[in-house]
């Protein structure tokens, strides 16, 4: 009779406690725009385009596609940092490699860029200690950039802590890929 109210009381706390939800923890500088009440919304007015709007036109598309793929560029040969277990400090070979994309972040071709430092950890650990990890590791990066000359207002930070995870093989090689930061360019 006790195995049975025992294991119905268990099951019904595995049935009522559920999955944990896993949003990531964002740190990043967000502005609110709002459009004026009375402003109403109207059809768009017929129009004949001219060739030399036509022209303007491409060329500002032909702009965005340039900064796209000057970004992908640039963003290609920015590092993956990498941290040791239940770490957040870094290592002077982790360093070289802020340093290298310091270097990157103060081109002319970055320089009207922003980044953001992406936080990740392995699957060790409750969900909430590893966002508070992954925010504490970008955090480091960051600190680590500033020093280097990054103006700290192009740097946002966000922690995904372990629900991004780049190797899913329950092995440590696999797990040391996932305690990492990297960088996201943003226009």
């Amino acid at each position: 009779m006790k195995s049975i109210v025992l294991s119905s009381v268990v099951t019904a706390l595995l049935v009522f406690s559920g999955c944990s939800s896993k949003e990531p923890a964002v740190d990043s500088k967000t502005e609110e725009v709002s459009a004026p009440a009375a402003q109403e919304v109207q059809a768009p007015a017929t129009e004949t385009v001219s060739s030399e709007e036509s022209v303007v036109n491409s060329s500002t598309e032909n702009a965005a596609n340039s900064t796209e793929t000057t970004m992908a560029a640039i963003e290609s040969k920015l590092p993956t940092i990498y941290f040791a277990f239940d770490k957040y400090n870094i290592t002077p070979e982790m360093q070289e490699r802020i340093d290298a994309a310091a270097e990157l972040g103060k081109t002319n071709a970055a320089k009207s860029l922003s980044v953001k430092l992406e936080g990740n950890c392995d699957e060790w650990g409750s969900d909430e200690y590893n966002f508070a990890l992954g925010l504490k590791r970008a955090q480091a990066v960051k600190n680590a950039l500033v020093a280097d000359g990054i103006d700290a207002s192009r740097i946002s930070m966000v922690s995904y802590g372990e629900s991004n995870p780049v190797c899913t093989d329950h092995t440590k090689e696999c797990w040391a890929k996932n305690r990492r930061v990297n960088f996201k360019l943003l226009p």
